[in-house]
């Protein structure tokens, strides 16, 4: 079966919406050489770690053809090579979750998992080529490296640095024993995802161990070469991680946390663009994956509400590369009407669709939304209201889907008073000169007499 290697466009939003939902920015990092663009004429490259690409800006061939580079399978039968675990060990670099009894200077092979290759340890080894009598004392000092990367044209250390995994680098002399086969990621990964379900530590701690290990098995994964069907599992289930952890985070109230969305975003973006190539890979005729429909509706969820300026095709063109039973699929309608109703500030239709029919992995990306499109309603509601009739609470639950109280706690985060009859009934009065964005605007409320998505 021949494989098709169609690369992705980057998706943006419409520059015709009216309103100011946009879709979501995707930042691309083209490789260029002599600032021109060439293609990519290699059909065996796969890219993983990098942003989806436009049609219009291929990626320049390697450096040094990939093809030429040996064909890697990894030997190591241990979640982490036993160099790097006995290195680690010396240097008290354990997770918490590797160490044996709480030691942070003992691990074991059932608990240690091996760390992706960061880019400090390659740009130190890309810096070597050029300064060796200088690469002992780069190893030692992070200030060395940032040095010695001053001294070469940018240019040139661009084009040592152009491999999304640095393979022109790092492949030549990555021993086997440290790549691991994929029968050893499979458990790994397994072994990694099974920590979600932990109530010992914080999930911000859990989802930093967890984002940093599956890197490493990205990383192993692509530099076999492994693009099979078990590899497509392992990356829906990396991307469900992903798309879960957006949850999640949400309760967490650790300062950094803002940095932590941010680079769990943009992973979830590199894992969700390799996922639409394996799937590519291993296509037969018209046939897709039983679960394909679901990862592209995720990939278009993504673009609701962001404010930074489209940088790619729009999402209709990408829309054109996809299969026809895709498009056609209820996910990915649902993705549709979803990002239709959003744009357009049809906030009713845009509730009611999400509250009947989005799964969970689809509400976890929806959610920030939420709330936006409730402070849209109320602030319609406010405005145009009649000054002389207020709007009745019980009406204004059930058109928000919320219950009361919390519905009361959402108009007083926007600035808005309610007041109380007679007879006790609650109503909002219009015409509040007070309206606000609610500030922080990360608390998430349920939808009335529904609760699907608490899980």
């Amino acid at each position: 079966m021949e494989k098709s290697h169609r690369q992705r466009p980057n998706p943006s939003s419409s520059s015709s919406s009216s309103t100011h939902f946009r879709s979501q920015k995707f930042r691309s990092n083209p490789t260029t050489k002599d600032g021109k663009f060439t293609k990519n004429n290699n059909p065996n490259a796969r890219e993983d770690f990098v942003k989806p690409r436009r049609a219009s800006q291929q990626v320049q061939q390697h450096v040094d053809d990939s093809s030429n580079l040996p064909v890697l399978l990894g030997t190591c039968p241990f979640m982490c090579p036993v160099a790097e675990r006995v290195q680690r060990e010396r240097l008290r670099d354990l997770a918490v979750f590797e160490r044996l009894d709480g030691n942070p200077r003992k691990t074991s092979s059932d608990l240690a998992v091996k760390k992706p290759i960061l880019c400090f340890d390659i740009l130190s080894e890309a810096l070597a080529h050029f300064f060796p009598l200088r690469h002992e004392l780069m190893e030692q000092s992070q200030y060395a490296v940032q040095f010695y990367a001053f001294c070469i044209p940018p240019v040139t250390l661009m084009l040592v640095l152009m491999d999304p995994f640095c393979r022109t680098i790092s492949i030549r002399d990555m021993p086997t024993s440290d790549l691991r086969p994929l029968p050893v990621l499979e458990d790994t990964l397994d072994y990694l995802l099974s920590f979600l379900d932990s109530s010992e530590h914080p999930f911000e701690v859990v989802h930093d161990f967890i984002f940093d290990r599956t890197r490493s098995i990205r990383q192993d994964l692509s530099m076999q070469n492994i693009d099979n069907e078990k590899a497509i599992y392992m990356y829906e289930k990396m991307v469900r991680f992903h798309v879960m952890s957006l949850h999640k985070l949400r309760s967490c109230t650790n300062e950094n946390i803002s940095s932590v969305h941010y680079l769990n975003m943009e992973q979830l973006t590199k894992a969700l663009t390799t996922l639409f190539n394996l799937y590519d890979a291993n296509r037969s005729s018209e046939s897709i994956n039983e679960n394909e429909a679901e990862f592209h509706s995720f990939y278009v969820l993504l673009h609701l509400g962001s404010n930074s300026q489209p940088t790619g095709e729009s999402l209709s063109l990408w829309f054109c590369q996809v299969p026809i039973p895709i498009i056609k699929s209820k996910e990915m309608c649902f993705a549709r009407r979803i990002l239709r109703f959003f744009r357009m500030g049809n906030y009713k239709r845009f509730l009611l669709t999400t509250a009947a029919e989005a799964s969970f992995l689809q509400y976890c990306i929806i959610e920030p939304y939420i709330i936006e499109v409730r402070e849209l309603a109320l602030s319609c509601i406010n405005n145009g209201g009649y000054k002389l009739h207020p709007y009745p609470l019980t009406h204004l639950s059930k058109l928000l889907m919320m219950k009361e109280s919390d519905l009361v706690s959402f108009c007083g985060a926007c600035g808005l008073e309610m007041v109380t009859d007679e007879v006790g009934n609650k109503s909002l009065p219009t015409k509040q000169t007070t309206f606000c964005s609610p500030k922080g605007g990360s608390q998430s409320y349920g939808f009335l007499n529904l609760e699907p998505f608490e899980r």
